[in-house]
């Protein structure tokens, strides 16, 4: 049986992935607000694990941000 899928890679298109990291740090700095007024109603355990959370979010923004100033980079 003959597959008729090509495997050739899709091309890199990378005009607009700026603008996708900034909706995504957006997204996540209100994600992290939102879990933020949710430790006012949550037990010990669960604000140290929205804590946790907000943490490793952090650490993607950063990451995001880096790769922001990468595309900037690329596009100029």
């Amino acid at each position: 049986m003959a597959d008729n899928h090509s495997n050739k890679p899709k091309p890199d298109d990378r005009s607009d992935n700026a603008a996708k990291l900034r909706d995504a740090i957006d997204n996540t700095m209100e994600n992290m607000e939102e879990a933020n007024e949710s430790m006012e109603f949550s037990s010990a355990e669960q604000k140290q694990q929205i804590k946790a959370k907000n943490e490793r979010r952090e650490e993607a923004v950063k990451g995001m941000r880096a790769e922001i100033a990468d595309e900037e980079k690329y596009e100029q």
